[in-house]
């Protein structure tokens, strides 16, 4: 507990009373009223935090410097003395620009103990991307750890503590007392102790679903399946393939688009308008979570002999070169899967084809009618829904950095190898599906970087291409245009104003290219026309494969993410429909909706969701709402603005089943956005509000 080197261990600064060891200047905050006394016998003092652009309090060595060498934690106490949640900015600094910096949501109740780790840190590196819920109950001890940590200091020499907050519109009241440091890290080590029990479920926290024994588990399901007999009957007006009877179309025999009146259709094989109200990644083997390394973390683990073998295996996510893993820990070893533990002990030995059967009932009952990408290929295979599938095109073949690169580098679509890796994984997809009219079509990829990261980031792609290595067929491909368009370089150095010497400098790795500016538009022309280059090269190849291999089926697009208008207007030439992953609160924004109207092609949302963190796990995903009860009117809404879009032809949810609490094995994703649990057992209140949508959707 040392502040600085010649201070003995029981002595700390005091925000409560005078103490020598410290000095505490307060800048727009008034201390209030008379030290208090906490139900704990712990002295607290009033700090009133005054309408301002950062009010804050800093605590300032009375002399020198702190040195905090072996210590490994900053304790604060405090208390929230209004009826609201307050946010509270804590920044250590040891000088020379070095800082460390938290920010933590105090809430209001009993005084609790803030730690702030003494080094950078992140959930991510317990190996999700977000971390528990705070405050915690540490043996007794309310604590409220800072999970994330930025920055980095000098412990033997810290300057100041600044507690600070970001511009309150009135005033804030804080109770604060002791400051203090502590050896290890311990704190951070028991907010992620024991927090997962044998079935998967966060240990701190209850909801409806939630289970304690086998029994509870088995009886939860048997309930269900009462319900589900009588809402399997009420679904009516349709063709077998959920095609509407009131919107009668062209009839091929296999899925197809069409535009009537106005408004795009997707039409079934017996001619019949189709919305396509669908689920991803509906599968028993979706997300085990790595065990190996954190087992502190886990209650009761299975044995891995016996039956419960099965469901332990190892595998190995370190992807340097993607950005979703970045900083994420425990990434690689032996894994466990929960769900479909969980699946076993509810159906025994058949749990796979018990859950096949089921989950096809519970899709058709609650109003889907496709099942969407990365899903089991048996529930297509079933003829009981329409289904996509996932041509994902791997290979050793060439790739190029557009700067964002978060699942990866963008494929080369000018290396021959890529043109063969296409050829192939269009031949696995389609193999034994190219015949089957359920088939709805294929997505190429998935949120492929088409652009970088910041306001220059629509021209990734194109000065990525050019900062590439010397052998690069995109980097090759892109200066030929560049060649045939200018004869010479010092043409295109006075286009671009800059200075080129010869094409050998702009053929060396590494090579700088100017961002587009206004008084050189011959720069903006040039990325323009090579970004549709590339979108076009990379399109046709796959398109091209696809009318080979299966001249029947849809191309449904690239799901895209991150993109350009050029990329867009590529698929929309050479995809049957354009598929967008969008995370908004209504799909018109999440893409340009009047290009798309322009470009005249159907529009599907490949990907969209609600999430919230009362559920267990503790991400609320990528588009959140307040609490549970939100989800299904967020859900409603997404859906009708769709459906109302005669552009729009349907609606693909992520994911069918909750990502696990300590996160999943590729990227440590943990978010509550699931139809059902770990414990396949559904949100009720958020099934029956999608139930109603889907049902009565027009």
């Amino acid at each position: 507990m040392l502040f600085a080197s010649q201070l003995s261990a029981t002595e700390v600064a005091r925000l409560a009373a005078p103490d020598a060891s410290a000095r505490i200047v307060l800048q727009q905050v008034q201390r209030t009223g008379h030290t208090e006394t906490a139900a704990d016998g712990v002295i607290q003092q009033r700090y009133e935090f005054q309408p301002a652009a950062q009010p804050q309090i800093v605590i300032q060595p009375a002399q020198g410097a702190w040195n905090w060498s072996g210590q490994g934690e900053l304790h604060l106490r405090v208390q929230d003395a209004m009826a609201w949640a307050v946010t509270l900015d804590v920044d250590i600094d040891s000088g020379a620009g070095k800082h460390l910096h938290a920010t933590l949501g105090v809430l209001p109740g009993p005084a609790q103990t803030l730690v702030l780790p003494l080094h950078a840190m992140s959930s991510r590196a317990f190996g999700m991307q977000v971390g528990p819920p705070m405050p915690f109950d540490d043996h007794g001890r309310s604590v409220l750890l800072a999970t994330t940590v930025r920055g980095d200091i000098d412990l033997q020499a810290v300057h100041a503590i600044r507690l600070g907050m970001p511009a309150p519109k009135a005033a804030q009241t804080l109770l604060l007392g002791n400051v203090e440091v502590e050896v290890g890290d311990a704190t951070s080590r028991n907010a992620y102790t024991g927090i997962i029990d044998r079935y998967g479920q966060y240990t701190r926290e209850n909801w409806p679903e939630k289970v304690d024994s086998d029994a509870a588990l088995r009886a939860a399901h048997a309930r269900e399946r009462a319900t589900l007999k009588t809402e399997l009957a009420e679904a009516k007006g349709l063709d077998v393939y959920g095609g509407r009877m009131d919107v009668p179309l062209r009839k091929t025999g296999w899925f197809h688009t069409q535009k009537q009146d106005g408004r795009w259709w997707l039409v079934t094989p017996d001619g019949h308008g189709f919305f396509s109200l669908g689920v991803n990644a509906i599968a028993a083997s979706q997300d085990p979570t790595y065990v190996q390394g954190r087992e502190f973390m886990f209650r009761d683990l299975p044995p891995d002999s016996g039956a419960w073998a099965a469901f332990w295996g190892k595998g190995d996510d370190r992807r340097p070169d993607a950005g979703a893993g970045a900083g994420i820990g425990y990434d690689h070893g032996r894994w466990f899967d929960f769900y479909q533990a969980n699946l076993y002990r509810v159906d025994g030995k058949d749990w796979l084809a018990a859950w096949r059967s089921r989950t096809l009932d519970r899709l058709k009952a609650w109003g889907f009618n496709t099942i969407g990408n990365w899903s089991d290929p048996a529930l297509g295979q079933a003829h009981r829904l329409p289904y996509t599938r996932s041509i994902d095109i791997r290979g050793d073949f060439a790739n190029v950095s557009s700067g964002y690169d978060y699942w990866g580098r963008m494929p080369d679509p000018f290396d021959p190898r890529f043109v063969q890796a296409v050829k192939v994984a269009v031949a696995k997809a389609s193999a034994d599906v190219r015949n089957d009219p359920w088939l709805l079509g294929y997505f190429a990829d998935n949120e492929l970087a088409w652009a970088g990261i910041g306001p220059q980031g629509r021209w990734g792609l194109a000065t990525g291409t050019l900062r590439g290595d010397a052998r690069s067929p995109a980097k090759q491909a892109f200066i030929a245009v560049l060649k045939k368009k200018y004869g010479t370089p010092q043409k295109l150095a006075a286009a671009w104003g800059m200075t080129l010497a010869s094409w050998n400098a702009l053929e060396a790795t590494g090579f700088a290219a100017p961002a587009p500016n206004e008084a050189h538009p011959a720069i903006t022309a040039d990325y323009e026309a090579w970004l549709r280059d590339y979108a076009d090269t990379y399109f046709r190849t796959v398109a091209a494969a696809i009318h080979r291999d299966d001249p029947h089926h849809l191309f449904l697009g690239g799901r895209f993410a991150v993109r350009t208008p050029e990329a867009v207007a590529s698929c929309a030439k050479y995809c049957d429909v354009v598929s967008f992953n969008t995370y908004t609160d209504i799909p018109q924004h999440g893409f340009d909706a009047a290009t798309m109207h322009k470009l005249d092609k159907p529009v599907l949302i490949s990907e969209f969701h609600f999430g919230s963190n009362d559920r267990g796990p503790f991400g609320k995903g990528v588009a959140s709402v307040w609490n549970e009860s939100e989800r299904g009117p967020a859900y409603a809404r997404f859906v009708q603005a769709a459906a109302s879009d005669p552009d729009i032809v349907g609606t693909h949810w992520f994911d069918y089943t909750d990502q696990p609490v300590t996160g999943r094995l590729l990227d440590g994703e943990n978010s509550h956005i699931g139809l059902v649990g770990i414990t396949d057992i559904p949100f009720a209140g958020f099934v029956k509000a999608v139930r109603e949508v889907n049902l009565h959707l027009k």
